[in-house]
Order: structure tokens, then sequence, then C-alpha cells
């Protein structure tokens, strides 16, 4: 006879459903509010792509919105993971910033996430609510970086916030620009000579910061 699963055994297939059919949704959502964008997308058609019913979609999500603003999370989270595989190769903190960028460069070079993070996550959710999630994924990674980086007296000791601004801008738009065609390897030049311009050479190590 089949001894009977213990309740977290048992709950474990119906958890896992669950993620399946949420992904499944995120799958489907993605590939539509791509090619047709959040306004000309409907519940109908995205249930009908993941082959799932309207009650599962409502089960998972309040609303379209909702569904969007979890597709775009899921871009920005994997914005963030390409980041920390980069930066995370051996080297100072400056290099593992330089590395952070080329990551982000890397992973934003599919122009559907470019339109996802970048144009429309703005359009539809706002640009508060983007910069909130920017901040609690791929945002906080470069902050961590460039706050390592001055810790480790390799960058000048400029105010953090701003700093963090100045280059998430910069970032966005170097995306923008080489999804529209431009020479990706041109901007990761022009982002690396700005980094080595903040940088602190040795020399300089042991002057006062500049005020």
């Amino acid at each position: 006879m089949q001894q009977r699963r213990s309740g977290k055994a048992a709950r474990k297939p119906n958890e896992q459903r669950s993620r399946e059919t949420r992904d499944a949704l995120i799958d489907a959502a993605r590939k539509l509010f791509v090619d047709k964008g959040f306004a000309d997308t409907g519940t109908p058609e995205i249930v009908r792509a993941a082959e799932l019913t309207r009650g599962a979609l409502y089960h998972h999500f309040a609303d379209k919105t909702d569904l969007f603003r979890a597709v775009v999370r899921a871009e920005f989270a994997a914005v963030a993971e390409e980041i920390d595989r980069a930066a995370g190769a051996p080297g100072s903190a400056l290099e593992a910033l330089k590395k952070g960028g080329d990551g982000f460069l890397d992973a934003m070079s599919d122009p559907a996430r470019v339109r996802l993070v970048l144009l429309d996550g703005p359009a539809v959710l706002g640009r508060e609510e983007i910069d909130e999630i920017d901040r609690s994924t791929s945002g906080d990674s470069l902050r961590l970086g460039l706050e390592a980086a001055i810790d480790a007296g390799e960058l000048r000791p400029l105010p953090l916030d701003a700093l963090t601004d100045v280059f998430s801008a910069l970032f966005d738009r170097a995306a923008l620009a080489i999804a529209a065609g431009g020479s990706r390897a041109k901007y990761r030049e022009a982002i690396a000579a700005l980094v080595d311009g903040l940088a602190i050479v040795p020399e300089e190590a042991g002057d006062p910061p500049r005020r």
C-alpha cells in the first residue's frame, strides 16, 4: 500500500503548477506586449496564447496592468542577474563596475527588452514606479558597484545617489541608441572613458577629497 505523503510534499505539485501557470502567462503576455503594444493587447488573447483560462489569469494578476508589471519586473530581474554575473569576475572594484556596465549592455541587447524596460514600462506604469523597480533590481547593482569603487579608494568620492542617477541615465541612453542601430563597441568605449575619468590615480590616493 502506498504511503501517504506529508502535507508539505503533497503541496509541492500544486505550488509548481501554480508557478508554471504564472510563468506561462508572463511569457505569453511578453510576446504580445512586444508585438502589439500594451494598449492593443487584450486579456482574452493572452490567455489563448498561454492556453489557459481567464480565471487562471485573474487568480495570479489583478488585471492587465498587473500582468504587465510582472513582465517588466522580470525583465529588470534578468538585467540585474546579467550585471551581477559580469561584475562578479575577478578584478578590482573599478573593473567590476566596468564589467557590470558591459553586462548591462549585453542584457539590453534585446530590442524587445529595451522597449519593455525603457519605453513602454514608463509609459504604462509611470516613471516613479519604474524607478522603484529599477532601484530594487538592476539600479541597486549599479549603486553598490559605485559605492564599492568609492570605498576602495578607486573612484572619486562623489555624492552616491546623484552619481547613481547620472550613470543610470547614461546606461539607459546608451541602450536606446544601441537598439536603434548604434555601435555597442563605441558606447562601451565612451562609458569606460567616463569611468576612467572619475578614477583616482595612485598619486592622488592620499589627497584629501575635493569639495
